[in-house]
């Protein structure tokens, strides 16, 4: 019997390491390429797929600033490489980017002005490469001017449903990942991951395409850290920080739209500030007739803000009742979340964040 088990054991350990040798992570290194050895292939070629906010101002270096803008495609063979041209804001910025192979994630950051990405180690047939933005618009933009490989396959089927998760640094996933480089060390951007924030986690989860129409410190009526913008007067930009390039919403009409706004408000006067959400929401209403907007509290407030905000929602929400619009509801986080850097949610805070708002979209739109 002990001959048996063991040799069961043997069989079982085998078969894992079988496995795992098709199972090998893609490596990646920045600026590696032989040019000679694959095709090139342009930012406008049909086979690549964009989402969010992006500025096709030059079609085949199109630009984008937000965090959670994702570039998609299929490709044949075991390496391909992009290039990645970053705006190196102030001479020194560098953008991090989430770089997912079939799944099989890596988050790198840019190191120049030009990048070019090789991902090898791949393994031989069709892999689906997925290349986001971490980093927000203050970070700089950055540029796709396409991608070296042996072969584009038409892309993949677009996800049927769309979100989008309008908010502040809690949305674009700031100070989040300390993987890397821990909280107080490095600079800022150091912790930025856009990709794994509750956004486009609760997307992927509901099988969604995403837009995260994000900036760090912005407010409704108030913006924190010297912020000389609010979000209502920037939302129809394509460059949110800047307040320029006007966006196309005919471009993305989102299913669901979820609005996060209020931690740095801060406790405002509450006929001012619901009167500001109103009119918001009166705006989204007009770029987006049909879609469902979903009022959240903010994750990371404390139980004094938190509780304000409850009672400033629910007076807005009562408000649209009686205005006979059915399609405004909200969500109250029952906790607070600050286990990442400077109080706000740490990745393991966001997968939380994003299951209970997963829960709540799959019951309110029955997908």
């Amino acid at each position: 019997m002990k001959n048996i088990r063991k040799s069961f054991l043997t069989t079982v350990f085998f078969i894992i390491c079988f496995l795992q040798s098709f199972a090998q992570s893609f490596e990646v290194k920045i600026d590696s390429i032989n040019k000679d050895d694959k095709n090139f292939f342009v930012a406008d070629h049909p086979s690549i797929q964009y989402t969010g906010r992006i500025d096709f101002s030059n079609t085949e270096l199109p630009r984008m600033w937000s965090p959670g803008v994702y570039i998609s495609m299929q490709f044949r063979g075991t390496s391909i490489t992009a290039l990645i041209k970053d705006q190196e804001l102030w001479g020194k910025n560098h953008n991090y980017l989430e770089i997912v192979v079939d799944g099989d994630k890596k988050r790198i950051q840019t190191k120049g002005k030009t990048n070019y990405i090789t991902l090898s180690n791949c393994g031989a047939g069709f892999h689906q490469l997925t290349i986001c933005k971490n980093t927000e618009s203050n970070i700089g933009y950055i540029e796709f001017g396409g991608v070296y490989c042996d072969y584009l396959l038409k892309p993949l089927p677009r996800p049927k449903h769309k979100i989008e998760f309008i908010g502040n640094s809690i949305t674009c996933g700031a100070s989040s990942d300390m993987s890397d480089i821990p909280c107080g060390k490095g600079v800022w951007q150091d912790q930025h991951n856009a990709y794994m924030a509750y956004g486009p986690v609760t997307a992927r989860a509901l099988n969604a395409q995403w837009h995260l129409s994000s900036v760090s410190g912005i407010g409704l009526i108030h913006s924190c850290c010297n912020l000389d913008i609010t979000m209502p007067p920037v939302f129809d930009k394509i460059e949110m920080r800047g307040d320029s390039i006007p966006w196309d919403f005919k471009k993305y009409q989102p299913d669901v739209v979820t609005v996060c706004l209020g931690q740095n408000d801060g406790i405002q006067d509450s006929a001012t500030f619901c009167k500001a959400y109103i009119d918001f929401i009166n705006r989204l209403r007009g770029y987006y007739p049909k879609a469902q907007l979903v009022l959240l509290t903010s994750p990371m407030a404390d139980e004094k803000l938190k509780a304000v905000l409850k009672m400033q929602i629910l007076a807005v929400i009562d408000y649209f009742k009686n205005e006979k619009d059915k399609k405004v509801s909200y969500y109250f986080f029952p906790r607070s979340y600050n286990g990442g850097c400077d109080y706000h949610p740490s990745l393991e805070e966001h997968q939380l964040i994003a299951a209970e708002l997963t829960s709540y979209l799959k019951k309110l739109m029955r997908w």
